[in-house]
């Protein structure tokens, strides 16, 4: 089974942390199921942009992204080569490495 590492993120992840997942997992059920309560604001109907990851290592074992993800994409906060909004990402067997970026654009969240 591959292992995701996340990298420390102050409010999901202070110290960063590795989790084992079976492949054929979304990388946002990968984490949630791990006690890493990423946002995903949409509940992973890939209709807004607050589970949007950075790949550090292992993107190109992902799925393909498709239209709809890549559109969204364009939208996120901190947008790098290597994004993908984690509920459309599917594990491989490939280890990952993933980073959750300090900010999303969630504005129920925003409004609060």
């Amino acid at each position: 089974m591959p292992v995701i590492k996340i990298l420390p993120h102050p409010e999901y992840c202070p110290q960063g942390t590795e989790v084992t997942v079976p492949a054929g997992t979304s990388i946002c059920e990968a984490l949630l199921d791990n006690d890493i309560n990423i946002e995903h604001a949409c509940d992973m109907s890939c209709a807004c942009t607050t589970c949007h990851i950075i790949v550090r290592e292992g993107f190109a074992s992902l799925n393909e992204m498709d239209e709809n993800e890549e559109d969204l994409l364009d939208r996120a906060w901190g947008l790098e080569p290597n994004s993908r909004l984690s509920c459309q990402a599917i594990l491989a067997q490939k280890d990952l490495t993933v980073e959750i970026p300090k900010y999303s654009i969630n504005h129920a969240k925003e409004n609060h």
